[in-house]
């Protein structure tokens, strides 16, 4: 990994957007979009879980971003509700797209809010390839969109989320592995709450695992 890490400012529908951009030494590398929690309660391209995910993606040799959604950071604009930050989720994938016009695979992931964001997009864009949502919450966001989820995922969420009822995480499991052509596994890390506190180190071994399995398909 010869590249260094860039702050790049994107154009998004609300302004400027700013980001973290890692372009890979690889020929055809695949491409990774890394989406943040939610700005209003502090979410940022910055969380660590973020930065965790957006370097397990560099060290597997992908080309990946992390962006600041409007009105976070130096990004223009202000907090849309959902509506807005989906819209620049795919701004972001769009620049990155065209940064790696010859990629050989896409990937998008989000935290908590921005596994949301994240889902969201990966129905609106079917050149995704896979998806990584980290500490969903079916039980604040309606997930019946995913009707069907049109590819194999990983969802990984603590079993002592002390955000989301366990039972809420089951149902979805139940509904998307009824689903025939794809996989959603379902991971649960142990002593893990919403935020991976004192548990990152184990969240990321099992992002890379999952990353290294999948990425070997293409």
């Amino acid at each position: 990994m010869d590249n260094k890490i860039v702050e790049v400012f994107i154009p998004g529908p609300a302004g400027r957007m700013e980001a973290k951009y890692y372009k890979s030494n690889k020929i055809t590398s695949p491409i990774a979009l890394v989406l943040h929690p939610h700005p209003q309660y502090g979410g940022t391209m910055n969380n660590k879980i973020v930065v965790d995910t957006f370097h397990t993606f560099m060290e597997n040799e992908f080309s990946v971003c992390r962006v600041n959604f409007r009105g976070v950071g130096k990004s223009d604009g202000e907090f849309d509700n959902g509506q807005g930050e989906l819209a620049d989720a795919a701004a972001a994938l769009d620049w990155l797209e065209r940064e790696n016009f010859d990629n050989s695979q896409c990937w998008v992931s989000g935290f908590s809010f921005g596994s949301l964001i994240a889902m969201q997009l990966l129905m609106r864009r079917p050149e995704i390839n896979r998806f990584i949502a980290i500490s969903p919450q079916p039980n604040v966001y309606d997930f019946s969109f995913l009707s069907p989820c049109p590819t194999s995922g990983l969802m990984i969420y603590g079993k002592k989320d002390e955000l989301v009822p366990k039972e809420h995480i089951t149902e979805l499991d139940k509904r998307l592995s009824a689903q025939k052509g794809i996989k959603v596994d379902f991971q649960a890390i142990e002593d893990a709450n919403h935020f991976f506190s004192k548990a990152e180190d184990v969240l990321v071994k099992s992002l890379d695992k999952y990353i290294k399995k999948e990425s070997a398909l293409f």
